[in-house]
């Protein structure tokens, strides 16, 4: 469902449906839009505003919404990797769980400050 309501934001003429617009579009009931629409705005790929002179919502996907959804993606993956490393301290990295957490975490941290370099070099494009 999240995946279909993004591709209707990413579809629509003006790129600020309503929920209820949404809803007779994918038909689909308002709560399974609202679930999806949670989700997207959690991950960064929409965000919420209020209609001018209305009272409901319009779901907005801007130029940088993909990068957003790498930022917000990037820093839950970085706490991963920390608490892995926090993790194979507290056993010992001379253990074998602390051993694998610790590679794995490291692998992950440089991973990640890589993607977020690129994401921040690559931006321009999204403007």
């Amino acid at each position: 469902m999240t995946a279909r309501v993004h591709v209707d934001l990413l579809l629509s003429a003006d790129g600020r449906p309503t929920a209820a617009e949404l809803t007779r579009r994918l038909q689909v009931s308002p709560a399974s839009v609202s679930v999806a629409v949670n989700s997207l705005v959690q991950h960064g790929y929409v965000r919420r505003e209020r209609e001018p002179q209305g009272r409901r919502d319009v779901y907005v996907v801007d130029g940088e919404a993909w990068y957003h959804s790498i930022v917000i993606s990037a820093q839950q993956t970085l706490e991963a990797a920390q608490a892995a490393m926090e993790v194979a301290e507290a056993l010992g990295p001379d253990s074998p769980a602390g051993h694998r957490l610790a590679k794995g975490g490291a692998f992950l941290e440089r991973v990640i400050h890589d993607m977020r370099d690129s994401a921040d070099r690559w931006r321009p494009l999204l403007t």
